[in-house]
């Protein structure tokens, strides 16, 4: 299994779990927000679609017009293997996502449980960047690139003394006036480790980022909201170490909620 194709043609067949064609979409909505934190001028507009099946919620955060609220009445209730086959991209991703999670929750998983304390949305984004970025092993100095751009977490890759190489669709520049490429080629490349978002398992980049990361040895880790589940599946065939964080995500609560980091056991 090398991509997230090959791994939903496993899923459909049966090879993770139960047949998806017997097991119920129960809910699918949708979530529409913007963030400003305090001290910064970047209002990050996200929006993510959201399935719930079983004890398990999985999540896929999109681009303006890759899904229609319509999503939510036309798929909820659906059978998974309805969802994973004729559902725009996005509820695809969330649909398998919410399957993978339900099969093994993170919760029960052996991964490291990681509480982010009660606090104001920045307290909370800081403690979430600092957790992702503890998950880099590299020197002092070293070019970390990372695809996604959020403020705190790139001040948490410089925390770490690395030098951080920000890439974005939407931002072109960082809090501090850095730029930022829309290329991920440019980072890839010259990078001695990539810190990537979820979101690239959802609009299609991430096949592309782990490939690369195979082919120059470099480290990958995945900081997910999006298909935390998902991301999961590939530690050890190109990823090196996930942050997963399943709904609901830390920007929506002011109390403890947690986070699981897992790594490629050595």
């Amino acid at each position: 299994m090398s991509t997230v194709d090959e791994l939903t043609t496993e899923v459909l067949e049966g090879k993770h779990g139960p047949d998806p064609r017997e097991i119920p979409a129960t809910s699918v909505f949708w979530v529409h927000h913007g963030t400003r934190l305090a001290g910064g001028d970047t209002t990050y507009r996200n929006q993510y679609v959201l399935a719930r099946i079983g004890t398990a919620f999985g999540a896929c955060a999109f681009a303006e017009g890759d899904a229609d609220p319509a999503v939510c009445a036309n798929y909820s209730g659906a059978p998974v293997a309805e969802l994973l086959t004729e559902a725009p991209a996005p509820v695809r991703v969330a649909a398998l996502d919410a399957y993978l999670g339900s099969v093994r929750p993170h919760r029960t998983s052996d991964a490291e449980r990681v509480v982010l304390p009660v606090g104001t949305p920045e307290e909370r984004a800081r403690a979430r960047d600092a957790a992702v970025a503890g998950l880099l092993d590299v020197p002092v100095g070293a070019k970390v690139a990372l695809i996604g751009v959020v403020n705190p977490l790139v001040a948490a890759i410089r925390d770490r003394g690395a030098e951080c190489l920000p890439c974005d669709l939407s931002l072109r520049a960082t809090q501090w006036g850095d730029p930022v490429t829309p290329d991920m080629r440019d980072v890839l490349g010259v990078a001695d480790a990539v810190v990537a978002t979820g979101m690239t398992i959802g609009n299609g980049t991430f096949d592309e980022i782990l490939r690369t990361c195979r082919e120059r040895d470099v480290p990958l880790v995945v900081y997910a909201q999006t298909a935390s589940a998902v991301a999961r599946h590939f530690l050890g065939q190109g990823v090196t170490a996930v942050s997963a964080e399943p709904f609901p995500f830390s920007q929506f609560s002011a109390d403890e909620t947690a986070l699981y980091r897992y790594r490629v056991r050595t």
